[in-house]
């Protein structure tokens, strides 16, 4: 049984390149792969890449963090922009001496912690059992490649 990480040896770059045929680049040096043993890991690892599930998992992972990510950036301009444009609206008291800047600074901290827990949640809920299949499927098919 292999205990080492299959994903410390797979490559940082070059993976799904396109070479000027238009077909995918070779993900390593030529000859990498040993007929007697089937792929490469390399090439086990494209091959995941390029599957539905793994192309599922990150159009999951696009779906929330894309529109998050705008709507609290979004949320954060409008914090500046008040508070370059309008600053009596910002210095207005709401109880005591807290005023609406204070509020509103507060808010987005309070946005950044919904977010995560948002994130978390949906992680949870969407894609890590997906992802843990996929890792636990490409255990399996490097488990006799390389050493």
């Amino acid at each position: 049984m292999r205990l080492d990480d299959p994903w410390y040896d797979a490559l940082a770059s070059g993976w799904g390149e396109l070479d000027g045929t238009g077909s995918f680049a070779p993900a390593g040096p030529p000859g990498t792969a040993d007929p007697r043993r089937g792929h490469s890991a390399a090439d086990i690892y494209l091959e995941v890449q390029r599957s539905a599930a793994f192309q599922e998992v990150r159009r999951r992972y696009r779906r929330f963090v894309i529109p998050a990510t705008l709507a609290f950036l979004a949320w954060y301009l409008v914090y500046v922009v008040a508070a370059i444009t309008a600053p009596g609206l910002m210095a207005r008291p709401v109880a005591g001496a807290v005023n609406v800047a204070m509020v509103a600074g507060l808010g987005q901290f309070l946005t950044t912690f919904l977010v995560t827990g948002a994130y978390a949640r949906h992680a949870r809920l969407r894609r890590d059992r997906a992802a843990l299949d996929l890792r636990w499927e490409t255990q399996e098919m490097t488990r006799g490649v390389g050493r």
